[in-house]
């Protein structure tokens, strides 16, 4: 019965592509009509790691979206990105900029694909962390940790 979410999402998606009211993207793409024109390029481009994401992140190219659950983000988290868990994000797609690479993440992938798969219908261009976000802490030690704080700051006190 709790799998039900996930089916739910993937049959919304299938049958239209869960086209919220007042939506501000024109006619996006069915599930369906997305899987037709994948080829290998949309393959390499829907994936970013780890060392990718904090190289784009100093350069303000890209958001972070943490879609696991609220309960998981009050356990352990990184301290900066979006914060959507995957069961709120249709009703959150507000919160999410569209003139930036949106990064969907998770411990490891497989909510981030699903993530990544239904903001792509929505019309945002849009990554899944592919090493997860265990994988991107474990970037994150020591010097690196301090050296990417600092060149976070950086970038966004240049952009005020």
């Amino acid at each position: 019965m709790r799998h039900m979410g996930i089916g739910c999402l993937l049959l919304g998606l299938f049958l239209g592509g869960f086209i919220l009211p007042g939506s501000a993207v024109a006619d996006p793409p069915t599930l369906e009509e997305y899987l037709l024109s994948f080829d290998y390029a949309d393959r390499r481009e829907m994936k970013i790691s780890s060392k990718e994401l904090l190289v784009s992140l100093v350069e303000g190219e890209v958001v972070l979206v943490d879609i696991r659950f609220a309960e998981e983000h009050a356990a352990w988290g990184v301290g900066f990105g979006l914060k959507i868990p995957l069961n709120e994000l249709p009703r959150r797609l507000a919160e999410i900029p569209r003139d930036k690479i949106i990064v969907t993440a998770c411990p490891l992938k497989d909510r981030a694909i699903i993530a990544m798969t239904y903001l792509r219908i929505q019309g945002f261009e849009t990554r899944y962390l592919t090493d997860g976000l265990l994988g991107l802490v474990n970037n994150l030690r020591g010097d690196n940790a301090k050296l990417f704080m600092r060149l976070l700051a950086e970038e966004n006190a240049g952009e005020s």
